[in-house]
């Protein structure tokens, strides 16, 4: 009944229309009922022969109010009438919505039947919490990746950002997450990933056991830019729905850098000027309003505290060009970055994650005494052993020469394996800080 009384009261009793007057590309101009419009509402285009075509306002131009579709022009024809929907986009999700696949919409795409309606919506566009109202990042993480744990060991809360080029290994590494980090619900947003790789990702990638508590939020690159940035939003709200259930979520996101790219397709054909390798400016004030939502929860007026939403958004660096702007962009907003390399992935060790370059911005403050010493021994020695790789591989350093690399010559083959982990393989963060201590004890014995 609560829910049918909702639906009464969203009915707005007046009906607004305008008119399509030109379509241009990926625009379509329209005429009439401006006074109701405004950037970000939503509207129905009826089509001949075809069901009607949901599009967004994205901007003005003289009398005309520029719309993009959520789908394919055909069908549309000059004067044909837009509907003005009253109420904004924004979703009502329930806890009935674990283990399921939805789309940019929220609509199931997974075969398993209708989704249950929430009492209240959840808007897509949500600003974040106030910084004065939010509370501070809480203890660790698990996350059962032993180069994570160690070398950048997340506090719940925090936000990280894992950068690499394609094919390095990005989607293993967030199925590995989505199964055996200590949370209560995940969220995985696949935005415009390949359309034949999300059956394998959900099937095989993440398996049953990680979707039974996660929301899968798909949109593949062959889909409108539009309905691909709507996935990122839909992402961020359904994870806010759970913290605010008083959840610890887990958000995943691949890629933020698709999600850059879909903006600036949007604000192209919006008649944005373009900067820096044709990024538009609206593409640089949208990642930190998307990205600011993940974090602790915000205070409630009781005292009380929402979950926190811990936050990992992978982006796809052009050219293993980690300068590129939306890497750069993208690292100066988050709580740390985690570096994949492409060099690593290629002799054979997964995940290939290089913890040289790899920062989390809550260390060395959320690990013990004597974690940190652990940390920077086993730091030191790869240190070490990098700057001399290329003379120990071709022979010309002589041992003894310098007790310092002569000791990381002997740590590396048993720091590497540490590194090294099968995706079907869990360690727990103490058990991983038990055995790299136990490594660099027997290379200091040795």
């Amino acid at each position: 009944m609560q829910s049918l009384i909702s639906a009464v009261e969203r009915i707005d009793p007046l009906s607004v229309s305008g008119r399509v007057a030109a379509v241009n590309g990926l625009l379509i101009e329209a005429r009439g009922g401006l006074t109701r419009l405004s950037v970000g509402a939503r509207t129905e285009i009826l089509r001949r022969g075809e069901p009607a075509l949901p599009a967004e306002v994205v901007g003005f131009r003289d009398s005309s109010a520029l719309l993009m579709p959520f789908g394919p022009v055909e069908g549309v024809a000059p004067g044909a009438e837009i509907r003005i929907m009253s109420d904004g986009a924004s979703v009502r999700p329930t806890l009935g919505w674990l283990g399921r696949i939805v789309d940019a919409f929220g609509a199931p795409i997974d075969g398993k039947g209708p989704l249950p309606t929430g009492p209240a919506p959840y808007a897509l566009r949500a600003p974040p919490p106030s910084a004065h109202a939010r509370g501070r990042v809480g203890d660790r993480l698990d996350l059962g990746v032993r180069a994570m744990d160690v070398f950048t060991t997340t506090c719940r809360g925090q936000r990280l950002g894992v950068f690499a080029g394609s094919g390095v290994g990005k989607s293993v590494l967030l199925s590995m997450l989505a199964r055996e980090a200590s949370c209560d619900a995940v969220v995985v947003g696949l935005i415009g990933e390949r359309g034949r790789e999300v059956r394998e990702f959900i099937e095989e990638t993440l398996g049953e056991a990680g979707l039974e508590r996660a929301v899968v939020v798909v949109a593949t690159s062959d889909e409108p830019a539009l309905k691909r940035r709507q996935a990122a939003f839909l992402t961020m709200a359904i994870a806010e729905f759970l913290r605010d259930q008083d959840l610890e979520v887990l958000c995943l996101m691949d890629s933020v850098t698709r999600f850059a790219m879909a903006q600036r397709e949007i604000g192209l054909a919006a008649g944005e000027p373009p900067t820096t390798k044709g990024y538009t400016p609206t593409v640089f004030s949208e990642l930190p309003k998307l990205l600011e939502r993940a974090g602790p929860g915000p205070i409630r007026q009781d005292g009380t505290q929402a979950g926190p939403i811990t936050g990992l958004f992978t982006v796809l660096v052009d050219g293993d060009d980690h300068n590129e702007p939306i890497a750069d962009a993208v690292r100066g907003i988050l709580d740390g970055h985690i570096v994949m390399s492409r060099a690593v992935a290629e002799r054979g060790r997964f995940p290939a994650i290089d913890p040289l370059k790899s920062i989390s911005r809550t260390m060395p403050a959320c690990q013990h005494p004597h974690e940190r010493e652990v940390v920077r021994k086993a730091r030191e020695a790869m240190s070490a052993y990098g700057n001399m790789e290329e003379l120990i591989k071709i022979g010309a350093y002589k041992v003894g020469t310098d007790p310092v690399i002569d000791r990381a010559v002997r740590l590396n083959p048993a720091i590497e394996e540490f590194l090294r982990q099968r995706p079907d393989e869990v360690t727990r963060l103490d058990e991983s800080f038990a055995q790299l201590d136990a490594i660099l004890s027997e290379g200091h014995d040795a």
